[in-house]
């Protein structure tokens, strides 16, 4: 684990897809890549307390997706299909023949779908509180229900209380304001868009054709994901092991940062 920050750029990047993507960047421009893929109505920032601590040997990529952050937000395309396209355009864009994904819920299932549209440019998966669909999330349903009825800005209650039902440990207050500040960079259009294209998806039948190494981290006092939703998720994936976070919620990278940083690290490392 690296102990000394290394320095994030912040930049944009123009897709094939026709989207502009903001991304944070750090690390050696020769190293290994890692993209790091966030989770619904989440950003880069959602990886803030982890990008300091990962060794500078690595060159990490954070990307705002599309309509989150301070990327774009176009009017449609909030499909997984399209979030996965969008992170291969972001590879082509940076010359990026082949990448690990880090990606945490939503971006897991992203990380899923880009393993299932271009394995060969996958190298290896990280997947953070994931899922083998989305409709297998505790309570997506009432989600749905309160989200279909967002108009206008978002309520800052509302994102406040969305995303304090994710955390079981304790975080510093400066952290979770700035996570629900970017929560609220989000457009209610888009909070519907991407939950609906999350809902919509099928890609769980297809889940044993990603033979990526993959390592699933999960915290066992998760309120959206269950022990045996992780249970299936690994038995469905080829070649996944599954590392179990205690007293911990939905979000290690949040919650357990250093011990995120070392578990990804001996993955990365692996022959």
């Amino acid at each position: 684990m690296n102990l000394v920050a290394t320095p994030t750029r912040v930049a944009d990047a123009r897709l094939g897809t026709g989207v502009r993507l903001r991304y944070a960047e750090q690390g050696d421009a020769g190293g290994r890549p890692v993209i790091l893929l966030h989770g619904y109505t989440d950003s880069s920032f959602s990886f803030s307390r982890v990008m300091p601590l990962l060794d500078p040997a690595y060159h990490v990529y954070a990307l705002d997706l599309r309509g989150h952050g301070d990327s774009e937000r176009p009017p449609g395309g909030y499909a997984l299909s399209d979030f996965s396209a969008d992170v291969l355009a972001f590879m082509d864009a940076r010359g990026l023949e082949r990448a690990t994904l880090v990606g945490h819920c939503m971006g897991s299932l992203v990380a899923q779908r880009v393993a299932l549209d271009a394995p060969a440019r996958v190298a290896r998966l990280v997947l953070v509180s994931s899922m083998t669909a989305a409709r297998n999330i505790e309570g997506v349903e009432e989600l749905r229900q309160a989200v279909e009825a967002l108009e206008g800005p978002v309520p800052a209650e509302f994102a406040r209380e969305f995303q304090a039902g994710t955390v079981y440990a304790r975080l510093p207050e400066e952290f979770m304001d700035g996570v629900v500040a970017e929560s609220l960079k989000v457009p209610s259009r888009v909070w519907r868009a991407a939950l609906a294209g999350l809902l919509d998806e099928g890609q769980a039948s297809r889940l044993g054709r990603i033979e990526t190494p993959t390592l699933l981290l999960w915290g066992d006092r998760d309120a959206l994901l269950t022990r045996a939703e992780q249970d299936a998720l690994t038995a469905a994936l080829p070649n996944a092991d599954l590392t179990v976070y205690t007293e911990t919620g939905h979000s290690p990278h949040w919650e357990r940062p250093e011990q995120f940083v070392r578990d990804l690290e001996a993955f990365l490392a692996r022959a």
